[in-house]
């Protein structure tokens, strides 16, 4: 059985055929995965292999006694080797990625605008810094949050 542990968002971008996704966030809590037999490998894979290997252990104790296999290299190996990969691009962009474009965006217009309009404008750059530095401290993504609930991430 083959484990995408990239949360929904990527998952339902593109994914290996077969596989099921199961994102780390619901793994961490300790969770397990009961739809399979216990002697048939689990291969656990992510974008380029880096959270399966720094969650093996949370990842070993899913597969209950079972064999764990960690895929080297990701969904991207898979691509680069040739073998088949279900992409749906009508999919919006990942929400990470919406998270840097739109964050971005608000950096600059502020940076520009504060030259070039009022001193002011410089306020929302620092905003943004602000909010960015609280998501990677507190681990809560307000700006992910927002972006989240808009209409295209509407099943």
């Amino acid at each position: 059985m083959i484990v995408d542990i990239r949360e929904k968002d990527e998952f339902r971008r593109k994914h290996i055929p077969g596989a099921i996704s199961w994102p780390l966030s619901e793994i961490q809590p300790g969770n397990t995965l009961h739809t399979f037999p216990a002697q048939s490998p689990m291969i656990f894979h992510c974008q380029v292999g880096t959270r399966t290997q720094q969650n093996r252990a949370a990842l070993a104790k899913t597969v209950d006694g079972g064999e764990l296999v960690l895929l080297e290299g990701g969904i991207n190996a898979c691509k680069q080797a040739g073998l088949p990969i279900v992409k749906n691009d009508r999919q919006p962009l990942l929400l990470m990625r919406q998270v840097q474009i739109t964050a971005g965006t608000m950096v600059l217009v502020g940076v520009i605008a504060g030259y070039n309009l009022h001193q002011g404008f410089f306020l929302l750059s620092g905003f943004v810094g602000a909010g960015l530095l609280f998501a990677g401290i507190s681990g809560w993504y307000g700006m992910a949050n927002l972006l989240a609930k808009m209409p295209w991430h509407r099943q």
